[in-house]
């Protein structure tokens, strides 16, 4: 018996979610005297999938048919239920990404299984399975009791820590009998990014609203993002006017991020908007009106003009980079 990750990768490549969700199997096995067994289904190079055991996995399964290429989350679902059969594993943690969020739920419902979605630390409780998660957008936390056999966790991304924990690892390539029906999602197109910090991963996130008056003033937003290695965010209404791209949109009805460090510069701070942002360790807000509601929850405030601000917080930034 071992505990289950599903080890997420993006064009054949672990990425920071995974490692997060391989260090929480780990250290959940270490409690119950368990092994951890990496799922990887689609394309990966047998070097990459060896770096699953820097992280505690001591076997990788590894579903590499060519019709895992594209992600499909009814078959992705039956992979990992045969492999959960197969290694009678009775505990399963995912990282809640965009497709962990597609297969935890349909795999808890395969297995009979309990799930705990936006799981934010390890269980406090092996008996009663206990783990704590987030709730009402973010602004709140609660306490889940898991009773089911089998127990799902997907663990909200930067709300666990990356730890090498180097052990002997074991690459055992399968050849699950999914049925063509389950192939049941069809890619029609893939845009993607490239050459930015991917703002779900970001450490460090400088996001900026409506303060700004206008499209063409985001360069001083972005010269302080470059400045200290940050993504760039936006609200609703600056993506909603064009000004920014809807993928830099964060907040209730965009992306939900849990950087270690928050800049929100000319954002009010509207509900729908800290319910994306709220799990940030650190938020810093520069805002010319001192009640805006951004003040009530950031660690850090500056009440001022971002438009002499921010061109004084990059020169320092990188007067202080320079010095080092």
């Amino acid at each position: 018996m071992s505990i289950l990750v599903y080890a997420e990768t993006w064009d054949g490549k672990f990425k920071k979610p995974s490692f997060e969700a391989m260090t929480y199997a780990f250290e959940l096995a270490k409690t119950a005297n368990d092994t951890v067994t990496a799922v990887v289904i689609g394309p990966a190079s047998e070097d990459e999938l060896k770096r699953a055991g820097e992280y505690g996995c001591s076997k990788v399964l590894h579903a590499n048919d060519s019709k895992f290429v594209s992600f499909c989350p009814s078959a992705y679902t039956a992979v990992l239920a045969d492999c959960a059969t197969s290694e009678n594993a009775k505990t399963i943690v995912f990282s809640q990404t965009y497709s962990g969020k597609s297969v935890a739920p349909r795999l808890a419902a395969k297995l009979k299984a309990g799930l705990v979605s936006g799981a934010i630390s390890l269980p406090s409780s092996s008996e009663p399975f206990v783990v704590r998660k987030k709730c009402f957008s973010g602004k709140g936390f609660t306490d889940v009791q898991v009773s089911s056999d089998i127990k799902i966790i997907a663990v909200f991304p930067n709300a666990h820590h990356i730890a090498a924990n180097s052990v002997s690892v074991t690459i055992q390539t399968i050849n699950p009998a999914i049925a063509d029906a389950l192939f049941n999602t069809k890619v029609n197109e893939v845009k993607k990014t490239s050459g930015k910090i991917v703002l779900t991963e970001a450490e460090i996130v400088v996001s900026a609203g409506r303060g700004m008056k206008g499209p063409e003033n985001w360069g001083m937003i972005e010269e302080l993002a470059d400045a200290l290695g940050a993504a760039t965010a936006c609200s609703k209404p600056v993506a909603d006017m064009g000004w920014r791209p809807h993928h830099e949109h964060v907040g209730q009805t965009g992306i939900t991020i849990s950087p270690n460090l928050y800049i929100a510069i000319g954002i009010s701070g509207a509900i729908q908007h800290l319910a994306g942002i709220s799990s940030s360790k650190v938020i810093v807000a520069i805002n010319s009106d001192k009640e805006a509601p951004f003040f009530k929850i950031a660690d850090y405030g500056i009440v001022g003009d971002a438009f002499q601000i921010v061109p004084k917080l990059t020169e320092a930034v990188k007067q202080l980079k320079s010095s080092h």
